[in-house]
């Protein structure tokens, strides 16, 4: 009886060793530096705040050729701008105009539409999602519904581009940066997010 318990005993402790191995996490991932480009595009919405001129309207959306209709201004091209150009032009254009002599503009970009993070795979509402500044992978996962019931926590896929159109994947252990083992992953403009399942 003895000897049959301390096989049991043996037994049980090599399942517990091969479940800890099958179970390996993937180390910090070896993605380029997301780059910072903050051009818009149609889609996009912007606040501009006048100083003093409290009756302007604040929220202002791209239209599909490019432009904004400004107060004062009429057209104003923008698409391609970073938005300290577009604060820059429409400074310009209100003194060109003699509407202000020295108007003090500030521009806040609130939502990038034309740029978009794509989420696939185990998660609860898989798509693309506007992309904004400073976006990472945990809250992309939580816009997206947070991941599924059956979802591969200790590997998720980024794929980011490159220039060139080349493209670098890397694994990610969603898992590890939600218990603090793991600094969470900062996402670029164009990133494709792949949760898998688990494999029992």
């Amino acid at each position: 009886m003895a000897f049959v318990l301390r096989c049991l005993s043996t037994l049980v402790l090599a399942a517990l060793v091969l479940l800890g191995c099958g179970r390996s996490h993937p180390g910090p991932p070896n993605l380029p530096t997301p780059s910072q480009s903050t051009v818009v595009g149609p889609g996009d919405l912007f606040e501009v705040s006048v100083l003093g001129e409290k009756d302007l309207p604040k929220v202002f959306r791209i239209q599909p050729d490019g432009s904004v209709d400004f107060p004062y201004i009429d057209r104003l091209m923008v698409a391609g701008l970073e938005p300290q150009q577009i604060e820059e032009a429409i400074k310009k254009a209100l003194v060109d105009r003699k509407i202000l002599s020295n108007p003090q503009v500030t521009l806040v970009v609130t939502q990038y539409n034309s740029k978009k993070v794509s989420i696939v795979g185990a998660v609860q509402k898989p798509g693309s999602l506007p992309w904004t500044e400073g976006m990472k992978l945990v809250e992309a996962i939580s816009l997206a519904g947070g991941l599924t019931s059956l979802a591969d926590g200790d590997h998720v896929l980024v794929t980011r581009v490159l220039p060139g159109n080349r493209t670098v994947t890397a694994a990610v252990s969603v898992d590890d940066i939600t218990d603090g083992r793991l600094s969470d992953v900062p996402l670029q403009a164009g990133d494709t997010i792949k949760v898998g399942q688990r494999v029992f």
